[in-house]
């Protein structure tokens, strides 16, 4: 890996959700660690796997990974990290000020942005206080998801400027006296950010359209907060072995076409490719393997220009006898997702939510259940909370009468919840009193609360019509719906009480005729393993999922190349997993060689997955009739 010739002390790693940014950041650290550098590596990532990757249970500190002596790791915990924050911000005053006032600040505390700077104040001390991180030679943070990267890369600046400006002494994080200590720490670590001699910005992607043009965005973005020393990594770059599968030739071809017509911000960036693999890489074995084999540009074979992708027979589809292990037996209830339509039609109304891990498709998933429900002649809104939305382009412009599609744009949103406060809460007060809540609206809590909201509007749509939302990946997923208790307690400090949308999200959501949790994942051990996770916290919130979507699976195809025959293999183990331990309903979206785009494309997707005299078996056996 071209970045590891000459590595910058601190290495950030960025991208799209699910292109293995923990993998990539994982066998570096290993790397470097085996040549005698002493290295730290964290995850700001709310929904943090490196103790499955690494196999070491971690915690907020720096924790020794047995196997390889110089590598320490540690995950930033924002619920703990809030805890001690804002046990650093109120303790002081326990003693000095009576128990209602201490109670009050400990209110303000509690809001769902406290998580988030709490969890920033950690990222800071080792990014922006070298005395925090002498003993170690490399810092590597394992980030967020990009949209949730990019809030967190923002906050130096735009909590420094709020400190600045701000004269009324208070912010939705309580009194500033305690942020105001933390401000040359915070600019410390804007310098590290934007120094190329000190942090280097490593892009992962994968070699996919919409994952490129996510890393260009977020090129751009770090670019214009100074961040320059970029470097490009596309991993899970896939050749055929078998030129007469045509399931590896659509995929090496897709590949091949995306990696050619990336934006050429990105075309002019260093770049390191890393091989697909057989079966993700959990363990340190795996990471050394990995670390030993990256790509470079030219090592990837060309398939031959004359070479067409052919559509696979109809055998393609695997039967019963052909399945090294058939899929029936892996999975007895799983169907198709179309099987499911009936069912999640049969309301009338309510709200779908397609929710999981980063990139494992819930916005192919909920565009193709929002057409479905659509040509059933139902009215629906398809809409997204996540930062890094796709949906537009996942249903490809077309029109589908009954169709509406839209985002919660954070921007759009914070405006209209600004200019609404001012309107009421407002509106009887003196110029100075506006210019003060002016003020504190331009705190970087004010979008958090305004995204929030929309999100509780967009459910509350489901009283008339079908809303189906494509959610933001987990860790911010969950810190979101955690915020439905807390919400209102920030909120009412600008406004005159609770809006009725936020008052009735969470029984809405707990409504199983109301609210249908579609949990998103990939036959892969990470993705079903955080949505196990994310299962759990569901149901803390007395959320039950209604079914699990287990997308680009290769089990119910006819494949022959052998690194896709060995992934078909190692999918078996967590499909198993999915229909035997964590769900009741379960349905397999099978890898597709046209990429699942446009409707055509996205009804075939969500079609059956397993053959037509299979299908009426497995349906019953998953408890439908």
């Amino acid at each position: 890996m071209e970045f590891l010739q000459h590595p910058a002390r601190n290495l950030f790693f960025t991208g799209k959700g699910g292109v293995g940014k923990t993998s990539i950041a994982c066998v570096t650290a290993v790397r470097l660690a085996d040549v005698g550098k002493r290295v730290l590596l964290v995850s700001t990532d709310p929904a943090s796997n490196l103790d499955e990757v690494l196999e070491t249970p971690l915690q907020n500190h720096p924790t020794p990974i047995p196997s390889i002596p110089n590598l320490f790791a540690m995950n930033l915990d924002p619920e703990k990290s809030a805890a001690e924050y804002r046990e650093r911000m109120v303790g002081p005053y326990r003693n000095l000020l009576p128990a209602a006032a201490v109670a009050s600040m400990e209110e303000q505390f509690s809001g769902s942005c406290t998580l988030e700077i709490a969890a920033f104040d950690e990222f800071s001390r080792l990014l922006g206080d070298a005395a925090e991180t002498s003993r170690f030679d490399h810092v590597i943070f394992d980030t967020a998801p990009t949209g949730h990267t990019l809030r967190l890369l923002t906050l130096p600046s735009a909590w420094s400027g709020f400190m600045e400006s701000n004269t009324t002494g208070t912010s939705c994080l309580g009194p500033l006296a305690g942020l105001q200590t933390q401000q040359k720490l915070y600019q410390e670590t804007v310098r590290a950010l934007s120094d190329p001699a000190t942090t280097t910005l490593i892009l992962v992607t994968r070699a996919e359209t919409t994952a490129f043009r996510e890393a260009a965005r977020t090129s751009g973005e770090l670019m214009a907060l100074g961040v320059s020393n970029q470097h490009l990594v596309i991993n899970a770059v896939f050749h055929a072995n078998d030129n007469s599968d045509p399931f590896a030739v659509a995929m090496q071809q897709r590949g091949e076409k995306a990696i050619h017509d990336m934006p050429e911000v990105l075309k002019d960036l260093p770049r390191t490719m890393i091989p697909l693999t057989a079966g993700g890489v959990p363990g340190i074995a795996a990471l050394r393997d990995l670390a030993r084999n990256p790509l470079t540009p030219t090592d990837l074979p060309q398939l031959p220009a004359e070479q067409e992708t052919k559509k696979p027979a109809a055998d393609a589809v695997r039967n019963r006898a052909e399945l090294p292990l058939p899929l029936s037996a892996i999975a007895p209830s799983q169907m198709s997702l179309s099987a499911m339509m009936d069912d999640l039609a049969a309301p009338g109304h309510g709200v779908i939510l397609a929710m999981g891990k980063g990139g494992v498709g819930k916005t192919t998933v909920a565009a193709a259940v929002a057409i479905a429900l659509a040509d059933r002649g139902f009215d629906v809104h398809l809409s997204t909370t996540d930062p890094a939305a796709h949906i537009a382009a996942a249903v490809a412009g077309e029109t589908t009468p009954g169709l509406t599609v839209s985002r919660i744009d954070p921007i759009v949103e914070t405006a209209r919840y600004s200019n609404e406060v001012m309107q009421t809460a407002g509106a009887g007060l003196d110029e100075a009193g506006k210019a003060l809540l002016a003020e504190d609206l331009r705190s970087p809590c004010t979008e958090e609360i305004a995204v929030f909201r929309a999100f509780a509007d967009a459910v509350a749509e489901g009283t008339n019509r079908f809303v189906v939302l494509d959610t933001a990946p987990t860790g911010h997923t969950v810190l979101l719906l955690d915020s439905a208790l807390a919400y209102h307690r920030e909120v009412t400090r600008q406004t005159s009480g609770m809006p009725e949308a936020v008052q009735n999200l969470l029984p809405r959501l707990r409504d199983p005729n109301f609210t249908r949790v579609l949990i998103v994942t990939l036959p892969e051990a990470t993705p079903v393993h955080e949505a196990a996770q994310l299962q759990r916290d569901l149901r803390r919130a007395e959320i039950e999922p209604y079914a699990w979507v287990i997308n680009q699976s290769l089990s119910p195809l006819h494949v022959t190349d052998p690194l896709l025959i060995e992934r078909q293999r190692h999918e078996a183990r967590y499909i198993q997993e999915v229909v035997s331990q964590h769900s009741k309903r379960t349905a397999v979206i099978s890898w597709q060689i046209e990429p699942p785009v446009g409707r055509e494309a996205l009804m075939q997707a969500i079609a059956a997955a397993v053959p037509d005299a299979e299908r009426e078996s497995v349906y019953t056996a998953s408890g439908h009739v």
